[in-house]
């Protein structure tokens, strides 16, 4: 096969803080798949940049007494601890407030202009008086003007996805100070996205191929193109224009004008290239016009807009060497226990604290790798499911097999393998999967990976488990057999590292060096151990997981929210959030009561006879008898939770829970039964 010549980015990080979980998820998932490529022997080029421009930057940096260029130096000094520290290596790291970003934003401008795709019109915008300043679309609030969602940015709705100008946004307020914003006109710079050849030239692209002859979009991305792109819809001209004062790149030839941060950051992939280009003696034009080239982006679901419409609609028209990207590979977000991330619910997890507390940096890769496919799903982290799988999977099954077989090698033969037990059945049904594994590498689809290389990690547990080499050992007569066992759960315990290698860079580099086995690539998976090297004393490769000094460490118990006395509906606060499987769990039927009866030695109880539509009825105590008078009830229509464990009192057994109403603050004494609508049969279930 042909050498692949791949450009490759992962979404910028806005640097006006650390790393979070969502960037580290995004990096691993890019790192993996460029490793893939690598061990494949193509040719990869993968670059990050920090976007460092727009008005938050400017603020930020006024708040703390320092220039924007100062302030996010500071950020960026931070950036190599968490790249290093989760094995992250991009070729380059650089910024978009860089020479070689204002020479390209302004070059591509240019062309664009001469294109006839730039145009100027006055704008009616918002103007902080306070601050004496027009307001950036992330420095306005209001509510969606599509879905109604409050406390909504001036660009873009997160609930719904809507894209609006912030003139439309309902009940604006400047989130500087607080204030009901005045509009004033501007002359604003924009990009004709509505161009007639601009939506036929995307209609295109969306539904294309890449050089690969892959579709450029993953199913879900392309289908919410095609609503954006569909018969009716419009799409809205681009304002890629600020006005002074801004941080960022100056417009040619329009004074107190600035390019507006959505331009000049994706511009930021190609500025990064060509400082790398620059560093390491590489032609840019050449590279980048190359038709063998690839160019490729990992992004998350929340950009999907500017990636594959006004992205490649400005690389269309800039034309050569600009090209347009094959593909635009988008995750979704992560969630913790169900939920997304909260610092102030404490389910937010931070990857610094994460290394601070000893947490190997592979066990994250993997079980992130272990959620992730080429679909846009979110990847959701439990304590418990993290827990597991690591302590399962690469402790009990991959770790395992080496610490099973190793010292046999080394105490009893000299730390050489066996070199006719490289032909093993086994070895050769673990060495048949490679091209499979190597598809699901290339598609995306870590997840079938990792299960793929524990079921192989399985039949090679069984082997050792069958052929027990530790009994084996105990006998001199049968030191041939137990050589060749250690030796074929070696070899395997090395394809499995092969397998493994793109997601655990940092563990398969220090098997190579206990096995003395040289690079492991995807053309080495037949090229077996051999006994003309000798292997190295087997040392602990990963550690298991500690749930009580590291998980719930990285993420405690949040704790219980307190509201007021004076706001707690019914005297009592709201109970914790529940999914809605757990809600489900709870069986609600309408019941008929058809008799009710005090409870002779109770002053609180009721027994009630209910019919709850299966045939027999239920009998059920409850302790509503302050509330009602027995007669009162009978022939009356309430709700019992019907699945609830029966209860066994001294009075009987009750079958479940009639729902009644109370006031936990006694302001209003007493018990209220619920009671269903007319037209409620008895057994039907509530939902």
């Amino acid at each position: 096969m042909s050498k692949r010549n791949i450009f490759i980015t992962t979404a910028l990080p806005y640097a006006n803080g650390p790393f979070h979980i969502g960037h580290i998820t995004e990096y691993i998932l890019a790192d993996t798949w460029v490793r893939h490529e690598r061990m494949m022997g193509n040719n990869v080029v993968f670059v990050g940049a920090d976007d460092t421009h727009g008005a938050p930057m400017m603020i930020a940096a006024e708040k703390k007494g320092v220039t924007p260029q100062e302030f996010v130096a500071q950020i960026r000094a931070g950036r190599k601890q968490y790249l290093d520290g989760f094995h992250i290596k991009f070729d380059w790291w650089y910024t978009t407030d860089s020479p070689e970003n204002v020479k390209l934003s302004q070059e591509i401008y240019r062309r664009l202009k001469a294109a006839g795709m730039i145009y100027t019109k006055s704008v009616t915008q918002y103007y902080d008086t306070q601050k004496k300043m027009f307001l950036a679309d992330r420095y306005i609030k209001g509510k969606c003007p599509h879905c109604g969602a409050e406390d909504q940015y001036g660009d873009s709705c997160e609930v719904c996805g809507s894209v609006y100008s912030p003139t439309e946004l309902i009940n604006p307020y400047s989130v500087l100070t607080g204030t009901t914003p005045e509009l004033r006109s501007s002359v604003h710079y924009f990009f004709k996205l509505s161009d007639p050849s601009a939506r036929q030239f995307l209609r295109e692209w969306t539904s294309g191929c890449g050089l690969d002859g892959k579709p450029r979009l993953q199913p879900e991305v392309l289908a919410k193109d095609q609503e954006w792109l569909g018969e009716g819809a419009q799409l809205e001209d681009w304002d890629i224009s600020r006005d002074a004062p801004y941080f960022g790149i100056p417009i040619p030839d329009a004074p107190g004008k600035f390019f507006y941060v959505w331009l000049d950051a994706p511009v930021g992939y190609l500025a990064s290239l060509m400082s790398y280009c620059n560093a390491k003696g590489i032609d840019f034009e050449k590279f980048l016009s190359d038709p063998s080239t690839e160019q490729i982006h990992f992004i998350g679901k929340d950009i999907i807009y500017f990636h594959t419409l006004f992205w490649p609609a400005m690389l269309k028209y800039a034309g050569r060497p600009f090209r347009v990207p094959d593909h635009i590979y988008v995750h979704g977000f992560v969630t913790v226990g169900g939920a997304k991330m909260s610092k102030s619910r404490g389910t937010g997890i931070s990857p610094l604290r994460y290394l601070e507390l000893g947490m190997d940096p592979e066990w994250l890769r993997y079980y992130l790798a272990a959620k992730l496919s080429s679909k846009v799903e979110d990847i959701d982290f439990t304590k418990q499911d993290f827990f597991s799988r690591i302590n399962s999977d690469l402790i009990g099954k991959y770790v395992n097999i080496a610490s099973r077989s190793a010292g046999f090698i080394v105490k009893r033969f000299g730390g050489r393998v066996l070199d006719a037990a490289m032909d093993d059945p086994l070895l050769e049904a673990l060495r048949s999967q490679a091209g499979s594994i190597m598809d699901l590498y290339e598609n995306r689809e870590f997840s079938r990976v990792t299960r793929s290389v524990m079921e192989l990690a399985d039949q090679t547990n069984e082997y050792i488990d069958r052929m027990k080499p530790w009994e084996l050992a105990k006998d001199p007569q049968k030191a041939d057999e137990l050589h060749r066992v250690a030796s074929v759960s070696l070899e395997a315990f090395r394809i499995l590292t092969n397998y493994l290698k793109p997601i655990l860079p940092g563990t398969a580099s220090k098997v190579e060096e206990f096995l003395q086995c040289g690079e492991l690539t995807w053309q080495s998976i037949r090229s077996p151990l051999s006994s003309q090297g000798e292997i190295l004393p087997f040392k602990h490769l990963m550690q298991r997981v500690d749930m009580e000094k590291q998980l719930d460490q990285l993420l405690p118990a949040p704790a219980p929210e307190q509201k007021p006395q004076e706001v707690l509906p019914g005297g009592e606060a709201i109970a914790p959030v529940c999914s809605i499987q757990d809600f489900n769990r709870v069986d609600l039927r309408v019941a008929k009561i058809l008799k009710c009866e005090e409870v002779e030695g109770s002053n609180k109880l009721l027994r009630l006879t209910l019919d709850v539509g299966e045939g027999s009825p239920r009998t059920v105590f409850s302790g509503i008898k302050s509330s009602y008078r027995p007669e009162d009830l009978v022939g009356r229509l309430t709700v019992v939770v019907a699945n609830l464990a029966p209860r066994k009192m001294r009075f009987g057994l009750s079958e479940g829970m009639v729902l009644a109403a109370s006031d936990a603050s006694g302001g209003t004494p007493g018990f209220y039964l619920l009671a269903p609508f007319e037209g409620a049969k008895p057994g039907m279930r509530l939902h």
